[in-house]
């Protein structure tokens, strides 16, 4: 299932945050590269002393602890948000 998962994510492009278990660590939006068996590509940046690194590492897909995804994000503050004129008007948001 999880392999299903992650080659899905591969397919995306999606930006995911994964937790490697055995090394007890995060990575932040990481990409999904490759898949070869059980091994996982990943690319990811970091921010080191004012400097952006670019990462690719390898894991296998038994030290995958967890994987999530950011599905959407809403800005903070007295904002009006965004409405498509698509939108149905039951999923409208209504001032009350």
């Amino acid at each position: 299932m999880l392999h299903r998962k992650l080659y899905q994510l591969c397919c995306d492009g999606r930006e995911v945050w994964i937790y490697l278990r055995d090394q007890q660590r995060m990575i932040e939006r990481a990409r999904i590269v490759d898949i070869e068996g059980d091994l996982v590509t990943l690319r990811y940046e970091t921010e080191e002393d004012d400097e952006i690194c670019s990462w690719e590492e390898m894991v296998r897909i038994d030290s995958i602890g967890s994987i999530t995804q950011k599905i959407a994000s809403v800005p903070r503050g007295d904002l009006e948000p965004l409405v498509s004129d698509e939108c149905p008007e039951a999923e409208q948001i209504r001032e009350d």
